[in-house]
């Protein structure tokens, strides 16, 4: 399959190498409804999913099925499945990642990601705190914004 060279696509790929390559040390920090020691995260989780999602990594784009899924129905937290995103609000980005223009309600909790060049919104559930993605204001109407995520947290649910 062949993807065009845009500098979206560029930068994507070069963020998940250099993010991937510094694993940080722990996901989203405070008091979670879910909560799971290291071992029994790394029990319930693959290599990749546990990176992604308690290690704050990035899946290398266009590696997700759930990027070309547009089935109806929800996406869940792989962690604790909360509802987290609706098909409703999906849409191709061009970057190789499931993105969405808006979350559902009460279903994450955002930060500040200083781990780059620039300042980021890093996206988590609020239930676990699995790390599911960044957001960026370059998105579609009706919100302008860009959930970025990671397929390797989200688990889809048909409608």
């Amino acid at each position: 399959m062949t993807h065009a060279l845009t500098r979206r696509a560029l930068l994507a790929s070069a963020t998940s190498a250099v993010t991937l390559a510094a694993l940080p040390v722990v996901a989203a920090t405070g008091d979670f409804e879910v909560t799971r020691t290291e071992s029994e995260w790394r029990s319930l989780l693959t290599d990749l999913q546990f990176n992604v999602m308690r290690k704050e990594a990035t899946e290398r784009s266009f590696s997700s099925p759930l990027d070309k899924n547009y089935a109806k129905g929800t996406y869940h937290c792989r962690g604790c499945d909360l509802a987290v995103y609706s098909s409703k609000a999906k849409f191709d980005s061009g970057t190789g990642w499931p993105s969405f223009y808006e979350a559902l309600p009460n279903a994450i909790r955002t930060k500040k990601d200083r781990k780059l060049l620039r300042v980021r919104t890093e996206c988590h559930c609020r239930r676990c705190g699995s790390h599911f993605g960044h957001i960026f204001s370059d998105g579609p109407k009706p919100t302008g914004l860009r959930h970025c995520l990671n397929g390797a947290s989200l688990v889809f649910k048909f409608a």
